[in-house]
């Protein structure tokens, strides 16, 4: 039997291309984003603890309440603002899944979305697949910043939602309190709903303090915060994240949640919302990965690769427009080859082909891999 495309629009992921050769070359994975750092073992006694507990059958679909309640007393924590963990917290399988439930659950066909780019490979597709045209916005060089004067042009009578990721992946980029305010002032009189996704929330560096929507009410009353779990702990292969909303959009969130997987596995909820007390583990990340980033850009200084400055997230863009004027795709495949080291051509999170000549590294490596990989780099 033929089947005929649905989505013939849709790509494939850079990741599936390069993989096979990773493996072939055996190179060094400085590209896709996890860590490489074991997790807390006090985060695994928990785990097996509720796994010879028994708790192995279906969570609610919104969520084990324990889990849900911590999350809703860390946001309260940090950025002073109640979420009711029975009706406005919902747990999901991973930040992608909250991102593509959202859209599905609140963006109608015919819609516009607006996407700042470069932006996350799964961000696009969760719009297309739902009829809805997403509307592009180019972040400003040098340090990749949004203009919010341009946002405010395009915003029109269709614009559903607004995306934005703070911190941003794939540049590092973080956006300040004016972005923040100048954001809520696009939204004001509109029935523009923000996606935020805050993946990244505790990675931030100089200092400075992440800009959650959740600190702004006129902001938090019109948005969805998703966020991950992987990330911070050192668990990215769990795929457990979660979703903030007001009730409303929440309840709108859950009716697609549930169809689309109904539950979270509940063993690893049960363990995360323990670990949660452990308000250190995430508390020192920022101070741990810019000691990364440092050190990391002291191993690349000999090199040939200029960078460009990181604010959070564990990326570091490099430009190598004073080594090769190849396509940045073509010059990462053939670092993969050549070299052994992959990492992400900055293309990847563009709809259309970009002539930046940048590439995107991974630095929450050990040190022995990361001397490695840089070794490589600098005798190009």
């Amino acid at each position: 039997m033929k089947v005929s495309p649905k989505f013939t629009n849709l790509k494939s992921s850079y990741f599936n291309e390069v993989n096979p050769l990773i493996k072939k070359y055996n190179a060094i994975n400085l590209a896709e984003g996890f860590t490489g750092f074991h997790c807390s073992q006090k985060l695994i006694e928990l785990v097996n603890k509720h796994l010879l507990e028994g708790l192995n059958q279906y969570a609610p679909s919104e969520g084990e309440f324990q889990l849900r309640s911590r999350v809703a007393e860390k946001v309260n924590d940090l950025y002073g603002r109640q979420y009711n963990p029975e009706t406005e917290v919902t747990i999901t399988a991973g930040v992608s899944q909250a991102i593509y439930t959202a859209i599905s659950a609140l963006v109608n066909e015919g819609d516009e979305v607006i996407v700042f780019e470069p932006a996350a490979e799964y961000y696009v597709p969760a719009i297309e697949m739902n009829g809805a045209q997403a509307v592009f916005v180019p972040m400003k060089d040098p340090d990749y910043h949004i203009d919010w004067e341009e946002v405010q042009k395009i915003v029109s009578t269709q614009t559903r939602m607004i995306i934005i990721n703070t911190p941003h992946n794939p540049t590092g980029w973080v956006m300040s309190e004016i972005d923040m305010i100048r954001l809520q002032r696009i939204i004001n009189g509109t029935k523009i709903v923000i996606l935020c996704d805050e993946t990244f929330e505790h990675i931030v560096f100089e200092g400075e303090s992440h800009q959650s929507v959740a600190l702004y009410p006129k902001l938090a009353e019109r948005s969805v915060i998703v966020s991950s779990f992987g990330e911070s702990y050192h668990v990215t292969g769990w795929q457990i994240g979660c979703c903030l909303a007001p009730e409303a959009i929440t309840r709108e969130f859950r009716r697609v949640h549930q169809v689309m997987m109904y539950s979270v596995n509940s063993p690893y909820q049960l363990a995360l919302a323990e670990f949660l007390e452990e308000k250190e583990e995430y508390r020192k990340l920022s101070a741990f990965y810019e000691q990364r980033r440092d050190y990391f850009l002291e191993l690349m200084e000999p090199s040939r690769f200029k960078p460009i400055p990181s604010k959070g997230t564990f990326f570091q863009l490099f430009s190598f427009e004073d080594i090769s004027d190849e396509k940045d795709r073509d010059f990462a495949l053939r670092l993969i080859k050549e070299h052994g080291v992959a990492t992400v051509p900055i293309s990847v999170f563009c709809h259309e082909k970009v002539k930046k000549q940048v590439l995107r590294f991974n630095f929450a490596k050990p040190d022995e891999l990361l001397k490695e990989a840089t070794s490589r780099l600098i005798k190009i």
